[in-house]
């Protein structure tokens, strides 16, 4: 309801807006100057004017298409009138209300006639241009239809989900899995997830232009939600602990595994997941991988090693003794097949030790020198707790209407639900909690968490680091694989590099169906291409065939 009464208001201001700058133009167009006010009609008139389909007026209002289309009408009305040269297009575009106010309060702005008989041999030729430049704008209208309301492309960058997901893996993404999220920034440039462009400091998007409004939000609402997700899912998520992006649907975007929902109880012993006390069930489909730390009395192969496993990212370091080789992660399968190998003198998992607390530290300019500052994206959750990523929890995932108990020790565990994702006012002062002003020792959780786990454990940034995944922050599920390349991302971290290759038995596979061996529906993808390129050959032959009939 919150949305809709946003979403209301802003209707409104933009109808009051085209009321006051359009209505002189209306009513010479023979319509109630009022008319101008009324939101949907005032664009269904232009387009019924304007001689341009109706139903595209449906568009009008719609989050971040509503916008292009907007401004699509805006032209064909100025154009309508006369106002076609390009700084007239243009200033319509950058500054629609205020140029449209121009044309309006002045007296020389007219209907102009658009009949084939009135128009000049160039006139026609910018007809014809404006009619591809409409063809275009339809093209980009309807792909970021596709792109905001049903499905969005994401690559795998990184070998968190390794070798379930692959490192140059594209998949679209099922926006409906869990009930389709409302965008909450409706002004944005369509394709685009937080930033334009990387302009200032290399690697630092804080200092990128935005690609959305921030002013402009809508509250978090979602619609027709008859799934959540369940244990086993792999689930897009937008990042929860992005410092860049205060709107929640433009953080970045990641993809882990749903290890455990609201309710369980999440632990880690030496490495192995444990959920409610069970340990975890591995899909057919998941390989779960871990660190393994290997020392050989010669240099190994590795190029061959990537040739034969695909994945393989590593540190190799060389001392008096030979080689040693920090694998970033393996199956337990690899790792007995690379430990085979004559090279190989010695080979063990990396465990971390029980009751280690994984700290992360920045440094900070200071007058006297640096400061040193936990840093909590790269710390272990909660930062109170000696856990690490082997040795984690118990830890409960909270539901929505637990009561909590707060006090200092329970704190670093509920701040972020309180503050950030549940939007309170949350004070510690002199040992005692207050939230939105009051002094409390408890909490009602107003929504659902998850915990969101890479398959290749020692490898992932995940919740062990980032904590609870809110139910806000859930795009959906990775539905297929499109597009699987070998070798297109680098990885800073790994001494070598995998060559590039298409890995085509990849390809058009459904992604979360757990099967070891899944189906690949490349022939569906193939039957989609001829219908959306060859439908209008096929149109333009049977209307062919009409007219010689």
């Amino acid at each position: 309801m919150d949305y809709i009464l946003t979403y209301t208001f802003y209707i409104v201001i933009l109808s009051l807006f085209m009321g006051v700058s359009t209505w002189k133009l209306f009513k010479k167009m023979g319509y109630h100057p009022l008319l101008a006010l009324v939101p949907f009609y005032n664009y269904l008139i232009i387009q019924k004017e304007t001689k341009h389909p109706k139903w595209w007026v449906a568009m009008a209002y719609l989050p971040i298409i509503g916008p292009i289309m907007m401004t699509v009408f805006h032209l064909f009305l100025m154009k309508h009138f006369g106002k076609s040269k390009f700084t007239q297009v243009l200033l319509t575009v950058i500054l629609p209300f205020i140029y449209m106010a121009t044309v309006n309060y002045s007296k020389d702005a007219e209907v102009e006639s658009e009949e084939d008989l009135y128009l000049s041999e160039e006139e026609k030729k910018a007809r014809k241009k404006d009619t591809f430049a409409g063809s275009i704008t339809f093209a980009v209208v309807f792909a970021t239809i596709v792109h905001i309301f049903v499905t969005q492309p994401f690559g795998i960058p990184t070998g968190s989900m390794e070798r379930t997901l692959l490192v140059g893996d594209f998949l679209f993404v099922n926006k409906w899995s869990y009930g389709y999220r409302m965008p909450m920034r409706p002004l944005a440039i369509p394709f685009l997830q937080g930033t334009i462009m990387d302009t200032g400091q290399k690697g630092n998007p804080k200092d990128d232009p935005k690609s959305y409004v921030d002013a402009v939000k809508l509250p978090y609402w979602r619609l027709l939600q008859f799934n959540k997700p369940q244990k086993n899912d792999i689930v897009v998520f937008n990042y929860p602990q992005d410092s860049v992006h205060t709107a929640i649907d433009r953080k970045d975007p990641y993809v882990k595994r749903c290890v455990a929902v609201a309710g369980d109880v999440i632990e880690m012993r030496a490495g192995r997941l444990f959920v409610n006390g069970k340990p975890e069930t591995i899909l057919g489909d998941q390989q779960e991988q871990h660190k393994f730390i290997a020392h050989a009395g010669s240099q190994l192969d590795v190029p061959a090693l990537y040739n034969k496993y695909g994945f393989l990212p590593l540190q190799e370091y060389q001392t008096n003794e030979g080689f040693v080789y920090d694998f970033q992660g393996l199956t337990d399968q690899t790792a007995k097949e690379i430990k085979a190998l004559p090279q190989i003198i010695d080979m063990k998992e990396h465990i971390w030790p029980k009751d280690s607390a994984a700290i992360g530290y920045k440094l900070n300019a200071a007058r006297d020198g640096y400061t040193k500052n936990i840093d909590s994206a790269q710390s272990i959750f909660p930062i109170n707790r000696k856990w690490n990523q082997d040795w984690y929890g118990p830890l409960k995932i909270p539901k929505k209407g637990d009561v909590v108990t707060l006090n200092q020790e329970t704190l670093p565990e509920y701040q972020w639900i309180i503050s950030e994702y549940e939007h309170n006012k949350l004070e510690n002062r002199n040992g005692k909690i207050f939230v939105n002003g009051q002094e409390t020792n408890q909490y009602t959780i107003k929504q659902d968490y998850y915990m969101m786990i890479g398959d290749n454990r020692d490898a992932s940034l995940d919740a062990r680091f980032f904590g609870f995944v809110p139910e806000e922050n859930i795009v959906g599920k990775p539905m297929f694989t499109w597009m699987s390349l070998q070798g297109v991302f680098t990885d800073s971290g790994s001494t070598y590099q995998a060559p590039f290759k298409v890995r085509w038995d990849r390809m058009f596979k459904a992604t979360n169906t757990g099967e070891a061996h899944k189906t690949s529906y490349w022939w569906v993808a193939v039957g989609v291409l001829v219908l959306f390129f060859g439908w209008e050959f096929f149109v333009n032959l049977f209307r062919k065939k009409e007219e010689q009939e």
